[in-house]
C-alpha cells in the first residue's frame, strides 16, 4: 500500500497568555496551499483519508476530502508534539526569533518525553498501513510525526532531522510483509506559486 503523509499548511501565530493550549487554525496563506495540495493530487486516487484532530491538520485535510469525495477520518495518535504548547510559532520565523529554541527543537527537546511520542505516531501509522493492503491513503498530520515517521522507515533513531515544507507530500511504500521504503519526500512543486 502507498502511504502519503502530508504536512498541515502554514497556520496563525498565535501566543496565548491565560494557559490554554495554542491551536491555530490556518492562516489565508495556509488555506492555499492547502487548496493547492488538493489540486496537485486531484488526479491520484486516493482511498482514504485520515488527519490529526489538530484544526491545522484538519483544514488541510478539508480540500482533498472535497476534491476525492472522501471523509476525514480523524486519528489522535498523529497530533503533534505541541499539542499542549501555548504558544505555536511557525518554525521557520522560530528560527529567526528564537535561534537556540529551535536548536532544541531540531534535537528532540520538546518538552515532552519524545520516546513515547514517537512509539504512539509509529504505532498508530503501522495500524493504518495494516488495515488498507494495496491502497492508497493520505494522512494530513505535522512536521514531528513527519520526521518519525520517515525515521522509522529508514532505520533512524527517532529525531528532527528535516523540515517538511508546508502541505509537502511524503510518500511511502509499505508491504504486507513489513517492508517500508520511501517513495519520495517533501514534494513541493504545488507551492511553486505561493511564499509562505
Amino acid at each position: 500500500m502507498e502511504l502519503i503523509l502530508i504536512r498541515h499548511g502554514l497556520p496563525m501565530h498565535i501566543e496565548n497568555t491565560d494557559g490554554q493550549p495554542a491551536d491555530p487554525p490556518l492562516s489565508d496563506i495556509g488555506h492555499t496551499q492547502a487548496d493547492l495540495m488538493a489540486t496537485w493530487l486531484q488526479h491520484e486516487s486516493i482511498d482514504y483519508l485520515y488527519s490529526s484532530p489538530m484544526k491545522r491538520a484538519w483544514q488541510t485535510a478539508e480540500p482533498l476530502s472535497r476534491a476525492q469525495g472522501l471523509t476525514i477520518e480523524p486519528r489522535e495518535g498523529v497530533v503533534e508534539f505541541d499539542r499542549q504548547a501555548e504558544a505555536y510559532i511557525p518554525v521557520e520565523k522560530l528560527k529567526q526569533v528564537d535561534y537556540q529554541r529551535w536548536l532544541k527543537l531540531m534535537k528532540g527537546d520538546v518538552g515532552v518525553d519524545f520516546s513515547v511520542f514517537s512509539d504512539t505516531v509509529i504505532n498508530t501509522l503501522e495500524t493504518i498501513v495494516s488495515s488498507h493492503p494495496g491502497k492508497r491513503v493520505a494522512v494530513t498530520c505535522h512536521g514531528g510525526v513527519i520526521n518519525v515517521w520517515t525515521a522509522h522507515v529508514i532505520g533512524f533513531s527517532a529525531r528532527m532531522f528535516f523540515n517538511p515544507d508546508y502541505t509537502s507530500i511524503n510518500r511511502f511504500q509499505c508491504a504486507s510483509s513489513g517492508e517500508r521504503s520511501v517513495i519520495t519526500l517533501n514534494e513541493a512543486v504545488h507551492l511553486r506559486e505561493v511564499q509562505g
